[in-house]
């Protein structure tokens, strides 16, 4: 009896999921500080991170079904809405931290802290929470594929407006690897998708290991090239503490704007919870590969304030998810279930 009690008590609460995934890139950053690429080394890393950048943008491509995406533009109120949430409202926070230099935050931290907001929405955890929720899975599923489409073009836009020579490595030659290294792939898997569509649909579950594992060595070598640099002696655990105190007032703020926000522009129930889970989000997939791109030898610290932001945003909208699922319906809504292959 003890011992199942122990095994209880070990487990962590329902609400406050720890994301394998998480976990597996914090052992990659651990081993990029304990072995980092160097040398030679270093450049076959990048040349591998290089081509499994372009792999995963590929797989997005052929996997973004084109009469779906048409179909979703029939609900254009609402992704206007997350569209404005991603990037227009999120940008115009990023760009207030400024305000926290040098007291909160560090230069270089801060110009991570506003990448971040120029980053696209995720989709799966969009998609889990609003079905969870009992809100409009559909509008989350085409909202979410629409914001992860625009930001490969909006996010190294917004960026070379808003980071400018700022950014260290950032120049026009970035924005001709971003079109080179991620739209092209996902173009090309978008022209190809008539032929390969079946064989991504059948074969989801390894290929999604493909993608994970891709974001694992694009997090390898941009924290290898960081330890190379040195740059993480700009780093203190006040520092960290700090950056999360400013994720955690920006993520409240995203969830009362997207919430209340809806709520005003006349959306019901269904549809705000849609808006505020795809609204306040941001992708660690499609972020990952553009500020490796973006910012060379120092990503790891531009990652760093993404990479944080993703696991608080996990929990935080779990927790309201599981509230909403329990407050009362109207006679007139009804639970839209989630496609069991936008979730895999």
């Amino acid at each position: 009896m003890n011992r199942r009690t122990s095994r209880r008590t070990l487990k962590p609460p329902s609400w406050l999921p720890v994301d394998p995934y998480i976990l597996a890139l914090i052992g990659t950053v651990v081993l990029a500080a304990l072995l980092p690429a160097s040398g030679p080394a270093a450049d076959v890393a990048g040349g591998a991170s290089t081509g499994a950048v372009a792999l995963l943008f590929f797989l997005y491509g052929a996997r973004l079904s084109t009469a779906d995406a048409l179909d979703g533009l029939k609900h254009w109120r609402l992704h206007l809405t997350v569209l404005a949430c991603t990037f227009v409202a999120f940008p115009i926070l990023g760009l207030a931290s400024g305000g926290l230099v040098p007291y909160v935050l560090t230069p270089q931290l801060q110009e991570g802290f506003l990448f971040l907001c120029l980053v696209p929405s995720t989709i799966q955890s969009s998609i889990a929470f609003t079905s969870m929720a009992r809100g409009n899975v559909p509008a989350a599923i085409c909202a979410g594929s629409f914001s992860s489409l625009a930001g490969i073009l909006l996010t190294p836009l917004l960026a070379a407006l808003l980071l400018g020579g700022g950014a260290a490595g950032f120049s026009a030659d970035s924005l001709v690897k971003i079109v080179l290294q991620l739209l092209v792939p996902f173009l090309a898997g978008q022209l190809l998708r008539r032929w390969v569509g079946g064989f991504v649909s059948r074969h989801r579950k390894v290929l999604g290991l493909v993608d994970r594992g891709s974001i694992l060595l694009v997090v390898y070598t941009a924290f290898s090239e960081g330890m190379v640099a040195g740059i993480w002696q700009q780093v203190t655990p006040l520092r960290l503490g700090a950056l999360l105190g400013a994720e955690a007032v920006l993520l409240a703020l995203m969830l009362t704007i997207s919430w209340y926000g809806a709520k005003r522009l006349g959306f019901g129930r269904e549809d705000r919870i849609a808006i505020q889970f795809a609204g306040s989000k941001k992708s660690l997939a499609a972020g990952l590969p553009m500020a490796s791109v973006l910012f060379g030898a120092h990503a790891s610290l531009a990652v760093l304030p993404l990479m944080l932001f993703h696991q608080m945003q996990l929990m935080v909208c779990a927790v309201i998810a599981k509230r909403r699922s329990r407050d009362p319906l109207p006679d007139s809504a009804r639970v839209r279930p989630v496609p069991a292959e936008a979730l895999n």
